[in-house]
């Protein structure tokens, strides 16, 4: 014999759905304002060529600095992809193009990620993979640190109408 939990809802309970209008949902919009994929990208440009250029000045060799700029190279390739992906036209023609154009660009971005990473030692001499792995993982983080600081939500001026007590 099966038992169920209790549900503390029933289907009564629940309010109905109610779609936003235009403006209630660009009032949301302007609220809650999205992380552009690019401007990811380009925190991630700037992480990886610092942590390529810490990598050279701490070890001193020549072939780390490059290893961990290959491996942010390894994250930012696939990334620029992805995000030219979902800011295309058709991306954004409902959501169901968007979902499925998320997944098939994500599956994108995994395999240039691992071809990337196939080819890294024909194309970085001496290649050291613990810097490597540095440049990846700490490039890869900018998806948090950019979610943290994401924009602040816009201010909107309500203007009194004059004529309004009249």
């Amino acid at each position: 014999m099966t038992h169920q939990a209790p549900s503390h809802q029933t289907p009564q309970d629940e309010p109905p759905f109610k779609p936003l209008s235009a403006e209630e949902a660009q009032r949301l919009r302007d609220k809650h304002p999205s992380v552009s994929p690019w401007r990811v990208v380009v925190w991630q440009v700037a992480v990886g060529l610092f942590v390529a250029l810490v990598a050279w000045a701490v070890t001193g060799r020549q072939s780390v600095g490059w290893s961990a700029g290959y491996g942010a190279l390894v994250v930012v390739v696939p990334a620029v992809i992805f995000a030219r992906g979902l800011t295309g036209r058709f991306s954004s023609l409902n959501a169901g193009t968007a979902t499925v154009g998320f997944m098939a660009w994500e599956m994108v971005k995994i395999a240039v990620s691992i071809a990337l990473l196939a080819v890294a030692p024909k194309w970085v001499s001496a290649l050291s993979w613990p810097a490597l792995l540095v440049g990846m993982v700490l490039t890869m983080k900018v998806y948090w640190v950019a979610l943290a600081f994401k924009p602040a939500p816009r201010q909107t001026v309500e203007w009194a109408d004059p004529d309004a007590g009249r």
